[in-house]
């Protein structure tokens, strides 16, 4: 049986401000009004980050925008969410994150055969030269791909 992927929203600073050692798959815990809210695609991962706290992963500053047809039991758009992760991966973590910059990212958000899902990235900032080094290399790829088309 083939497993259907369907992107709800990815993170695209991430790319540009960090980068990417390593990613990671993890559930997510929601409540009803959220997955309705997600089907629409009505999420953001702008400025959210991952934190561990007494064993577990949380997500926080994630923006899911309540349900419109929701009624006074709608959820809280930026509650802090737990993400649910093997236990060893966790103690990986621990381990990776107490390491000097390294930091845990939410960089995609998705459904997978009906369940949603969040691609946690193990990153390290980039320095402004870095960034710089990147737009040029973007800028010379884009410039020879316009010479081939001509």
């Amino acid at each position: 049986m083939a497993e259907e992927e369907k992107n709800i929203t990815i993170n695209r600073k991430v790319r540009h401000e960090y980068t990417i050692l390593q990613s990671y798959e993890a559930g997510i815990v929601l409540q009803g009004t959220e997955v309705k809210s997600l089907r629409e695609g009505k999420a953001s991962m702008v400025d959210s980050y991952a934190q561990i706290k007494n064993s577990e992963v949380w997500l926080v500053g994630m923006h899911i925008n309540p349900y419109k047809q929701g009624n006074i039991n709608n959820h809280e758009p930026t509650r802090t969410r737990k993400l649910l992760l093997n236990s060893s991966e966790i103690r990986k973590l621990i381990g990776k994150v107490t390491e000097k910059g390294l930091t845990l990212i939410p960089y995609r958000l998705y459904f997978k055969n009906g369940r949603v899902k969040v691609e946690l990235v193990l990153a390290k900032g980039k320095k402004v030269y870095d960034k710089r080094e990147d737009i040029r290399k973007r800028d010379f790829q884009r410039e020879q791909e316009r010479r081939v088309k001509y």
